[in-house]
C-alpha cells in the first residue's frame, strides 16, 4: 500500500477487512497487508478504539472461511479495536429456506460469501451474499456513528452512563 492508503486507514472511524480464504486461511496478500500494520501498532496503538469488521469469500460453501474472519478479529484486538458482528440471523437453516436468504452461510461473526469457481465475477458471490455483505456495511456505518456521536459527548457523559449502570 502507498502512503496515502496507510494514512487513508489512519483518519478512518472504522476499518472493514476483506480478502479471499484461500486453504483456510486469509490470502498471502491480507497476510502482507497485516504484517503491515506493525506500525500503527508500534505507534502506540495509533488504531485503538477505531470500529472493525470483516468479510471474506471462497469457492466452497464452507471453505473454512471461519478462520479468516477469526483472524480478522484477533488483529483488530491486537489493535484495541471493536469489533462489531454482522448482527443477523442465520438464513437457510429451515426447509422454508433458500440460498437467496440474507446471511445463507449462517456466519455471526462477519460476513462470509461463497462464489463457483466456474463463474465470472458478474454473477458470483450470489446476489443474496452480497446483501449480506451490504447489511454488514450498514451495521459497521450504524455503530461507527454511534460511537463517534458518543466519544463527541466526552468523558464526563461516559463516566456518568456508567455510574447509572453499575
Amino acid at each position: 500500500m502507498d502512503a496515502a492508503s496507510w494514512t487513508a486507514l489512519d483518519r478512518a472511524d472504522a476499518i472493514i477487512f476483506g480478502c479471499p480464504t484461500y486453504m483456510g486461511a486469509p490470502s498471502a496478500a491480507f497476510k502482507a497487508f497485516a504484517e503491515g500494520t506493525a506500525k500503527a501498532w508500534a505507534d502506540n496503538l495509533r488504531w485503538k478504539d477505531k470500529i472493525a469488521a470483516g468479510f471474506t469469500n471462497s469457492q466452497n460453501i464452507h471453505g473454512d472461511k471461519l478462520n479468516t474472519l477469526v483472524s480478522f478479529a484477533v488483529l483488530a484486538a491486537q489493535h484495541g479495536m471493536h469489533w462489531v458482528s454482522l448482527g443477523l440471523y442465520p438464513g437457510w437453516n429451515t426447509s422454508a429456506g433458500s440460498a437467496d436468504d440474507l446471511n445463507r452461510l449462517g456466519s455471526f461473526l462477519g460476513a462470509m460469501a461463497q462464489s463457483n469457481g466456474d463463474e465470472a465475477p458478474e454473477t458470483a458471490p450470489p446476489a443474496s451474499d452480497l446483501r449480506t455483505a451490504e447489511a454488514l456495511g450498514r451495521r459497521v456505518a450504524e455503530v461507527t456513528l454511534q460511537y463517534v456521536r458518543g466519544r463527541a459527548l466526552g468523558g464526563d457523559a461516559v463516566r456518568s452512563t456508567a455510574a447509572r449502570v453499575a
